[in-house]
């Protein structure tokens, strides 16, 4: 009798409505989940939209030192999975005897930024039911350089900056940029103090795209686009000391790794 409560035990445990996920639990990691549709669930105790299909989405910040807590529950019964969270090294570089001008901002531009900032803010904070961020990303040029990564950090006379966040591509200046993914553009600027020519695109459930210092834009704020799509031009604006693009991707204000979800 205690042989048969055993196996039944065993057999009631392992089939429970858990989640598949695809992604790696690194840092800077994207995360999508699939579980039974009509499902609740929480990550780290903040509840998240889930699909018709059953599909939800999450992300890890670049310096993430603690578990994953996922909380899925259907029909009164709950479920916790615990992931652990890769480390990962960043590269860090130390540059002394800079014209301070070049290292801190001056104080009339103090506002600007802060207004750009709020601009961007908002456009991350969108949570609507798209579900472009199922499908795959496409690279927004073709043949680029890469020359910044994610993660990276410069101490610059003896001050640490904010680290990259995002994933450099050099091109000449003009080259078309494509978008990665279907969406919708939540931010159109042309002129951002640190970013120049500024595009923000909604992928659905919190995931956002960030493309930067470009020369020409050529959609507006509220604009669908299909995935491939020509949405502007490689430029140098900004706060940029060459022409180059700077993608970024994230979770609301999770600052999560471009380079995963593009195979690089």
């Amino acid at each position: 009798m205690k042989t048969i409560f055993i196996i039944f035990f065993l057999f009631f445990t392992t089939t429970s409505f858990a989640a598949n996920f695809k992604g790696k639990f690194i840092q800077g990691g994207f995360i999508i989940g699939e579980t039974e549709p009509g499902s609740k669930v929480t990550i780290d105790k903040k509840k998240v939209k889930v699909t018709k299909e059953g599909f939800f989405v999450f992300g890890l910040g670049r310096d993430r030192k603690y578990d994953v807590v996922i909380d899925i529950e259907k029909n009164a019964e709950k479920e916790k999975i615990v992931k652990k969270v890769l480390k990962r090294k960043y590269n860090i570089q130390r540059i002394d005897g800079l014209d301070e001008k070049k290292v801190t901002p001056p104080e009339e531009v103090y506002e600007r930024i802060k207004n750009d900032n709020k601009l961007i803010a908002l456009a991350r904070a969108t949570n609507s039911d798209l579900v472009f961020f199922k499908n795959k990303f496409a690279l927004p040029l073709k043949n680029a350089i890469i020359t910044g990564v994610y993660g990276s950090q410069r101490i610059l006379n003896g001050k640490p900056k904010w680290p990259h966040y995002g994933l450099d591509l050099a091109a000449e200046e003009g080259t078309e940029i494509k978008a990665m993914l279907d969406g919708v553009v939540t931010l159109a600027e042309q002129d951002l103090y640190y970013t120049g020519g500024t595009l923000i695109f909604d992928h659905g459930h919190g995931v956002s795209t960030l493309y930067m210092h470009m020369q020409k834009l050529f959609v507006k704020n509220g604009q669908k686009v299909k995935q491939g799509e020509i949405i502007g031009t490689v430029g140098s604006t900004g706060r940029s000391t060459g022409a180059h693009l700077d993608i970024r991707l994230n979770w609301f204000n999770v600052r999560l790794d471009p380079a995963i979800v593009l195979n690089f």
